[in-house]
Order: C-alpha cells, then sequence, then structure tokens
C-alpha cells in the first residue's frame, strides 16, 4: 500500500512540474510553437512554410505574440514542454517508442496540445501510434458547437483544402478528463492551406478559411 501511495504521490508531483512549466512558457512575453519530428520514415517536415505562415497570421489578425520561426522537437525530447502546443504532419510511417509514447502522454495530459493534419496517407498510422499513447482513448468527431471551433473565428464546418478521396473533412479530438488535448483535421489538410499560396495555387479564400481555422488552434491551445 505504501508503495502505490508513493508513487501515486510521484505521478502526481510530476504532473504538477510539467504542468508550471508549460503555464510559464504560455505566459512569458516571447512564445514558441514547434513541429513534431517522429520516427518511422514519414515526411515530418512536409509542408515547410506552413506553420510560419500560420504563425505570421496569428501575430497580425488575433495579436499573439509568437516567434515567427517555429522549432522542430523531437517526440522524446523533454524540450517538448517548452511549447503549448505541437504541430503534426506528413503523408506517410508514423512511429512512437515507448519513449516517445510516454513523454508524448505526459506532455498531453500536463497541459500540452497536439494538432495533426493529416496530409493524405497519415491517417492508418497515426490512429495505430496514438493508441500507444493513450490506449484508453478514442478518437471522437467534435461537434461544431465546441470551443475550437469559435475562437477568434466562427465555423459551422470544418475547410476543406484538397479534395483527396472526396470525402467531407472532419475534426476529430482525443479528450483526456473533459480536456481537448488533440485535434485531428481528416479529409481537411488545413496545414496545405497554410503553405505559401505558389505551393498549391489555392484560391485566396481557401487559404483565408484554413488559416483562421488554425489560428482558432492555436488560441484554443494556449487558453485550455
Amino acid at each position: 500500500m505504501k508503495t502505490t501511495i508513493n508513487k501515486n504521490k510521484g505521478a502526481h508531483l510530476k504532473s504538477l512540474f510539467l504542468l508550471i512549466c508549460l503555464l510559464s512558457i504560455i505566459h512569458s512575453t516571447a512564445q514558441e510553437v514547434a513541429i513534431l519530428k517522429y520516427e518511422g520514415g514519414g515526411d515530418w517536415y512536409a509542408n515547410p512554410t506552413a506553420v510560419p505562415n500560420l504563425i505570421r497570421f496569428c501575430n497580425e489578425n488575433i495579436k499573439t505574440k509568437l516567434n515567427e520561426k517555429p522549432r522542430n522537437v523531437e517526440t522524446q525530447s523533454k524540450e517538448i514542454y517548452n511549447f503549448p502546443i505541437v504541430f503534426l504532419t506528413g503523408h506517410g510511417n508514423v512511429f512512437f517508442s515507448e519513449t516517445d509514447s510516454n513523454n508524448l502522454r505526459d506532455y498531453l495530459i500536463s497541459g500540452g496540445f497536439l494538432h495533426i493534419s493529416d496530409n493524405y496517407g497519415l491517417n492508418d498510422f497515426i490512429r495505430k501510434e496514438m493508441k500507444k499513447v493513450f490506449p484508453e482513448l478514442e478518437f471522437q468527431e467534435i461537434p461544431f458547437d465546441h470551443a475550437i471551433y469559435h475562437q477568434s473565428y466562427n465555423f459551422s464546418t470544418l475547410p476543406k483544402i484538397h479534395e483527396h478521396d472526396q470525402a467531407a473533412a472532419q475534426g476529430f479530438g482525443l479528450f483526456f478528463e473533459g480536456r481537448l488535448i488533440c485535434f485531428y483535421d481528416y479529409e481537411s489538410d488545413l496545414s496545405d492551406g497554410w503553405e505559401d499560396e505558389i505551393v498549391h495555387n489555392n484560391p485566396p479564400e481557401v487559404r483565408l478559411k484554413a488559416l483562421q481555422m488554425g489560428a482558432n488552434i492555436i488560441s484554443y491551445a494556449f487558453k485550455n
């Protein structure tokens, strides 16, 4: 019994420490976001202009003070706790080791936030790997009355940037103890909509909607 109490106390103190670290970052003058560098051979580095463009849009339109250049952070790195939100995208294989999974789990339950953008081909891999992180949770489709769709901008549908399989865009989430800790845009490809216009030749109105939804995600992550 004493061993169990000590383990629970240790886990509580660890979570409290990580939460304090995240809160200190969130309330600092200079704020940073990061791109998650994962193993497995998938192109974690896809869409290189996407997050910088989103940062610029947020700083200009919703008055954030984000550092203009996002950092790259490895899944198992303790540096992940320096960022209130991390972004993950790609087209192919994602692999989380046990260390990766434990570290990402600790980060998310301690106040961090993960945005996953399916860049087509990611779905089967990311769902399997996130099961390692939260075996007890299932991705749920997020209703459009959820706060993430109503931050600086209001959405009644998720913007669809590319056709892919000509299916409707969906926003899925993982909820831990009632808190949304991960937003997953599927059949939407929001991060393609954040890229430089010349990359995909998306119409300005489509890019604007993608950036506005991205701004909502950042705003939500920093507030919750």
